[in-house]
């Protein structure tokens, strides 16, 4: 999600005279600005994790060399000794034998920093710290980074319930990226579970930020200004709210259903999406004019949750989307399909060809956003015909 990440951020970088992004890498997406900056994008960004402020960056050889590093940053200016910490390293082809070792010693140097100056040390706490601190390391270089964030950005602060494997909601904001959705063009998820992707589609539409009912780190920093935070907040203007839908969705239980609208609520979406209780085989397109229907399509044992149990799982796959693809060749004409899956062999069971497929990572599991361009039935009886010569 790097290049939609960068490309948001290139949007919230207009509202400000000081930040800038730079370049992108794996992972995530350089920019520089001032602190106010940082409230900025923790606010606004729907795509990234987190918003870290490196602190200090080296070569390395050893754990001492990343100890000499931390100790010599000025921790005190931005937190006390009454403040909880956590600390997390990431590699990538580090050459150090221990990651969980080189994690003490990072945090040994905060604690030892605070002892020297203050004959005090900040607990540690891994559930609910006030602080976290990152380090990362590639093969020569180590960074160490505060989080200006805490809890990730992806919990909005409104979900409440979810259902079995629920998509993140930044992921789901960087799908609706990708796809080329912006509010005004019809979105349908026809297999919208506990309603991730609507509950951010309709945020969008109604021009609430993703941070806007959440608490951030940055709020217990030392010099923390509280008056350019809340006029921050207090700048938000919401968009009108549309007179006809635009956003719809589906799932084949009433349980998804009756949760998806409690989210929607719990999101502070004021205006109606409409939502049925029907199997995605059986559903029609809610608009007369085309737009874009993204979906992610249970696999595995979500699949047979309704289904015939004396079937195995692959029998149910084909037959579910062998009439899934019936009715979006039939009855969605001109819309775009975007379907987000783990299992890469998708397209053969629609026997569709994707026009795009996009690699994304959910966690640890390899996924595919794919493209299907559901082209009228007069046009492909067209391109069927043999050519003149």
């Amino acid at each position: 999600m790097e290049a939609a990440l960068a490309e948001e951020l290139g949007e919230i970088a207009q509202q400000s005279r000081t930040m800038k992004v730079h370049n992108q890498v794996p992972g995530g997406v350089h920019c520089s600005g001032d602190l106010l900056d940082s409230y900025r994008i923790n606010l606004h960004s729907r795509i990234a994790s987190r918003v870290m402020m490196r602190m200090g960056v080296s070569g390395y050889q050893n754990e001492n060399d990343i100890y000499d590093l931390v100790l010599a940053q000025s921790w005190e200016d931005w937190f006390t000794y009454d403040h909880t910490i956590r600390v997390d390293v990431t590699a990538v082809k580090s050459p150090l034998k221990s990651l969980e070792f080189t994690t003490l010693k990072i945090k040994d140097a905060i604690c030892d920093r605070f002892r020297d100056q203050f004959n005090k040390r900040p607990s540690v706490d891994t559930r609910e710290p006030d602080m976290r601190i990152v380090g990362f390391l590639d093969k020569t270089q180590f960074i160490i980074y505060l989080d200006t964030s805490g809890e990730a950005l992806f919990k909005r602060g409104w979900r409440t319930e979810t259902g079995d494997a629920p998509l993140r909601e930044n992921l789901a904001a960087g799908l609706l990226r990708v796809s080329g959705w912006k509010p005004g063009v019809p979105l349908f998820d026809p297999m919208c579970g506990s309603g991730t992707i609507l509950c951010e589609a309709a945020q969008m539409v109604q021009g609430v930020p993703p941070g806007a009912r959440r608490r951030f780190a940055f709020e217990a920093f030392n010099d923390f200004d509280p008056a350019p935070w809340q006029a921050m907040k207090a700048a938000i203007k919401p968009n009108p709210l549309p007179t006809e839908p635009t956003i719809f969705g589906s799932d084949i239980s009433g349980d998804m259903v009756a949760m998806t609208r409690h989210n929607l609520r719990s999101a502070g979406i004021l205006f109606e999406v409409p939502l049925k209780q029907i199997e995605a085989q059986e559903v029609k397109a809610p608009t007369e004019q085309p737009g874009i229907l993204l979906t992610n399509p249970p696999y595995g044992e979500r699949i047979g949750v309704r289904g015939d149990s004396t079937l195995p799982e692959d029998e149910l796959a084909t037959s579910f989307y062998a009439a899934f693809s019936s009715t979006l060749k039939q009855r969605f004409a001109g819309w775009t399909v975007f379907l987000f899956t783990a299992d890469l062999g998708l397209p053969k069971l629609l026997r569709l060809k994707e026009a795009r497929k996009t690699p994304f990572f959910n966690g640890a599991l390899e996924c595919r956003l794919f493209r299907f361009d559901m082209v009228a039935g007069f046009n492909r009886r067209e391109a069927a015909k043999p050519k003149a010569e």
